[in-house]
């Protein structure tokens, strides 16, 4: 049985969750919706209002990481967690990192401001916490991952958890015209650009740029134009919720 997925294209954390299906080669739908729109139903499955959420046979998981954790217990071919417990307690800390710090400052300030306030809600970024995201979190949290960062290649020598939750997040921030200076961060910038240059990555992102500013409502149509596997019923409403479910 396919396994179905809810949430949205453009999320990192859904994004994160379906690189490693595709990986896997695993057969899914999708109910592409933000998390702002979920009905009572969804509600019910996510109690926080988070995506991504994973169904399987009436079975429902939430949480990125728990999710990408059940599908290499379930399906562990092949393996994206290192086999060595000092690499994969390491590879947990920076999916981690990125789910946290990372995700603070590129997401949950620079995003959310510049995108899910203006495109969702109708209103006007909060200029100085923009500001204040780019002169300070944003460059605290990179000077981190520099010095986690191979000079070259991937971090565990094969794709793992970690190269896939850090490229998730930039790609998201890159929809907001965010780049990483590569002067001031070469390992970062040039590990993002060969991860986000993978298979997957550039399968999804045909799909994230044919939804990507496309209001709400009209998503649903546009994926189901270029192929995208939907699923037949939506969790989704018209009307968008205020609050910052993680997306």
């Amino acid at each position: 049985m396919a396994l179905t997925l809810i949430g949205n294209y453009v999320s990192p954390y859904v994004r994160k969750v379906l690189v490693c299906m595709e990986l896997k080669g695993l057969r899914y739908e999708i109910d592409p919706i933000a998390p702002f729109v979920g009905n009572d139903d969804f509600e019910r499955m996510s109690p926080l209002r988070r995506i991504p959420v994973l169904i399987e046979d009436g079975r429902v998981f939430n949480d990125s990481s728990v999710i990408c954790q059940y599908l290499e217990d379930s399906r562990p071919q092949p393996p994206l967690y290192p086999a060595d417990p000092v690499d994969r307690a390491r590879a947990r800390w920076l999916e981690e990192y990125a789910d946290t710090a990372l995700a603070d400052a590129l997401i949950w300030r620079l995003f959310y401001q510049k995108a899910i306030r203006r495109h969702v809600f109708g209103e006007t970024a909060d200029e100085a916490v923009v500001q204040d995201t780019l002169e300070r979190h944003i460059p605290r949290a990179l000077d981190y991952l520099e010095s986690q960062l191979p000079a070259e290649g991937l971090l565990f020598g094969d794709l793992s958890i970690a190269d896939i939750a850090i490229a998730c997040m930039f790609r998201t921030a890159a929809f907001v015209r965010f780049t990483i200076d590569a002067a001031r961060w070469p390992r970062s910038a040039g590990f993002v650009e060969s991860v986000l240059a993978l298979e997957p990555f550039r399968k999804l992102a045909r799909l994230e740029d044919a939804m990507l500013r496309q209001p709400l409502a009209g998503q649903r149509a546009v994926l189901a134009a270029v192929g995208a596997p939907l699923t037949t019923e939506t969790f989704g409403t018209a009307t968008p919720r205020h609050g910052l479910p993680r997306m």
